[in-house]
């Protein structure tokens, strides 16, 4: 393997955020042979993520090779992440996705993710909930940010 992308003081940071881990988490790779700048990069990241846990793990998939799996969980860019519960070997997805990188505030960003998805709880009000629970139509809802 390279060198480590986290140094030893983030790992420490990182391991007392994952303290607040309850459930397994299953994190979906989807990189390509070709044509992807971040995908090694990304994948590295992810693999020493799922080394600080014992509740975290991954698959890896490749976008064209897997395209079936890349189709059933939405995913059409890589490097591609899918942030899901785990309960055995079923995969409780909650459609959380990441696209590109996550570098820089968007590493907090899936950390975050990771510990929502294994507390099994969003965190939003009962209010909310509700409105959510009353949609009759699908909505699609992307965050696009870009490092500066």
């Amino acid at each position: 393997m390279a060198d480590r992308l986290l140094s030893e003081g983030i790992v420490s940071q990182v391991q007392e955020a994952f303290a607040q881990l309850n459930h397994p988490v299953q994190v979906l790779f989807f990189g390509s042979k070709s044509d992807c700048d971040y995908c090694q990069d990304t994948l590295q990241l992810v693999e020493e993520l799922v080394e600080i846990s014992g509740k975290l793990h991954l698959q890896t998939f490749d976008i064209d090779e897997d395209a079936a799996v890349a189709k059933q969980y939405n995913v059409d860019k890589v490097p591609g992440l899918v942030i899901a519960g785990r309960d055995g070997d079923k995969i409780l997805d909650y459609g959380v996705r990441l696209a590109g990188i996550p570098s820089g505030h968007e590493f907090s960003s899936l950390i975050q993710d990771m510990i929502l998805v294994s507390n099994r709880d969003s965190g939003l009000d009962s209010d909310t909930r509700e409105f959510l629970g009353g949609l009759t139509q699908p909505v699609l809802l992307q965050v696009f940010v870009t490092p500066t």
